[in-house]
């Protein structure tokens, strides 16, 4: 399988390996946008088939009707997601020296393909009903649809740093605490990104239809329970304990006077997305669930997802490369 001879792979900077994976990287969040915006106008089954779209790659109307528009582009969007995951991870199989890089970039296509699947099994099985949770199998397979595109999001972010020039010429010195933070952060986000796609599948978005109360009496907790008022209410309480954990994280960033100016701006920008994304979760239910508001807070969701794991692989630099050298 190694054909590439041993003499065409180095540790250096690449130029143009380095913004191609940055163009994996960005490319992923057109692709949450679609997703989000698909799914924010329940369009998600506009076309009973799949790969094709009505048996077609150009479906008859697809430009004219929104819906149509929105499923369709979500599918041609992940097509090009796939080729650029296929044709970056050849490139680093080619001519990166660092194995566990390869690696990564054969993880990614894995990934994508499996995403793709589930993608598809969530279309394809849409009319097979689980009684025990009242929902479809198609639904079930659209939370693990959500929970894997974050971490697609994560791992081409990965791939593009690690190509960066800045990863190859300058060391990192940071803190176990500074660390552990940051890992403690990523898991946190992507729990709550979790129970949120468990909210959207399970149209329990406006379960509790005031914010910042849970009762228009103006009472924290509501005033009766069952499952998507539970699930509502626990997107919540994880906003708060998030809210806090960035907190902490952004602190012992500012605490770290050794690291650069672009990772004090990258803590602020973090900052920044959280009350952004407070702001818009409060924007949905006064909206009563605005498509426009919801894709904008999924795609907050997925931003702020980003900048704290690319803060917290920074922080992890030093250990990388020094595992990977011996």
């Amino acid at each position: 399988m190694d054909s590439s001879p041993p003499d065409r792979r180095t540790a250096d900077y690449k130029p143009a390996l380095a913004w191609f994976a940055a163009l994996g990287a960005a490319w992923v969040f057109v692709l949450v946008v679609l997703g989000a915006f698909t799914t924010s106008i329940g369009a998600g089954m506009v076309f009973p088939d799949w790969p094709l779209s009505n048996g077609s790659l150009n479906p008859t109307g697809w430009l004219e009707d929104l819906a149509m528009f929105a499923e369709h582009s979500h599918r041609l969007s992940a097509g090009v997601m796939s080729t650029i995951t296929l044709v970056l991870a050849v490139w680093l199989w080619r001519t990166e020296s660092r194995g566990w890089l390869r690696k990564l970039g054969l993880f990614a296509v894995a990934l994508v393909l499996f995403q793709a699947l589930v993608g598809g099994l969530r279309v394809l099985l849409d009319h097979q009903h689980v009684e025990m949770v009242n929902t479809s199998v198609g639904r079930l397979f659209a939370m693990l649809h959500a929970c894997l595109a974050q971490l697609f999001v994560c791992t081409l972010i990965a791939i593009a740093v690690a190509c960066s020039r800045s990863w190859r010429s300058r060391s990192l010195p940071v803190t176990a605490g500074l660390r552990r933070a940051g890992l403690v952060c990523c898991a946190l986000i992507f729990v709550q990104l979790g129970i949120a796609s468990v909210m959207r599948h399970s149209f329990a978005g406006l379960a509790i239809p005031t914010f910042p109360y849970s009762t228009i009496q103006g009472d924290w907790l509501p005033d009766f329970w069952n499952f998507r008022i539970g699930i509502n209410f626990a997107h919540r309480v994880m906003a708060v304990v998030i809210t806090g954990a960035l907190l902490w994280f952004f602190v012992q960033i500012r605490r770290n006077r050794a690291l650069s100016i672009g990772i004090q701006l990258g803590a602020s920008v973090m900052l920044s997305l959280l009350a952004l994304q407070i702001m818009l979760g409060a924007a949905v239910i006064w909206t009563q669930r605005s498509p426009h508001m919801t894709t904008g807070h999924v795609l907050v969701g997925a931003l702020t997802l980003g900048v704290t794991f690319w803060l917290t692989w920074l922080a992890h630099r030093d250990l990388i490369e020094e595992k990977s050298a011996a």
